[in-house]
């Protein structure tokens, strides 16, 4: 017997879901802060790359899970911490 979640699944979801929305909106300020400042000063190259490795296999396992729930956010993610990784390279 499966014991009875906290928060209904349901729920879950759509606070998972948000949640990405929230995270991806609040990696804008720093994608904007490089290219359109053109400083990329204190940005850790290290970091971001390790986000985009994670954000990659989170995609891959959501491709192969058929979930888009996991694997449309990585899209975002993808293309933001890659803005950052390109950025960094370029202002650096």
């Amino acid at each position: 017997m499966r014991p009875h979640p906290v928060i209904p699944e349901k729920a879950t979801k759509k606070l998972l879901g948000a949640l990405s929305i929230f995270t991806l909106l609040m990696t804008i300020p720093q994608v904007v802060a490089i290219w359109v400042n053109r400083q990329a000063a204190g940005v850790s190259l290290l970091s971001w790359a390790a986000y985009w490795i994670s954000a990659f296999v989170w995609f891959w396992y959501g491709v192969q899970k058929r979930d888009p729930n996991i694997y449309l956010p990585c899209i975002g993610w993808l293309a933001l911490d890659g803005a950052v990784i390109v950025g960094r390279v370029v202002y650096g």
